[in-house]
Formats: C-alpha cells, sequence, structure tokens
C-alpha cells in the first residue's frame, strides 16, 4: 500500500468555511401556524427541512411551494413528511423502490 499525508487537524475548519448553511437540516411541523415566508428564507439560506405534515398538505404548502420550485428547489411528501430541499441539493429515491 502507499503511503499518502491527510492531516484532518484543519480540515473541520476547512469545511465549516465551505458552505454557506446548506449542512443544516431543520425538523418542523406544517400546520398552518408559521409564515410561509420563514420556510422560503430557510431554503434559501440552504437549510434543508423536513417538515411533518399536519393537515392538508396543498393547503399547507400553497403559501411556499410554488416558489421554492421556481427557485430551483424540490419538494417531495415522504410518509408523513414534506422534506424539501434549496436549489442543488437533490433528493435520492433509489433507495424506496
Amino acid at each position: 500500500m502507499s503511503d499518502f499525508d491527510l492531516d484532518l487537524r484543519n480540515a473541520e475548519e476547512q469545511l465549516e468555511g465551505t458552505s454557506e448553511g446548506g449542512s443544516e437540516v431543520v425538523l418542523g411541523v406544517l400546520d398552518g401556524s408559521t409564515d410561509p415566508a420563514e420556510w422560503i428564507e430557510s431554503i434559501e439560506a440552504g437549510k434543508i427541512l423536513v417538515l411533518n405534515v399536519e393537515g392538508d398538505l396543498n393547503r399547507l404548502a400553497a403559501g411556499f411551494a410554488r416558489e421554492v420550485r421556481d427557485e430551483g428547489g424540490t419538494l417531495m411528501r415522504f410518509r408523513g413528511f414534506l422534506v424539501v430541499t434549496p436549489p442543488g441539493v437533490g433528493i435520492d429515491t433509489d433507495r424506496l423502490a
């Protein structure tokens, strides 16, 4: 095997500076009590939303779904949750089949 030099001491500092909020996952409840603008702001900040849907999904997501899609984000219902990702973050569903 070949030797290689891997310095992990500074890796975390370097990784922290490269992302702009994209590594944060926000867990929440989609029940109409949160202003849709808050969900949009989270997505614009690069955060991933995992929202427990309590009620009619179409009605509850109407205030932000179109804007998220227009900006290149993705929305997907999985079981009782709505997963919302910012532009550039895909949702891999290959293992669901």
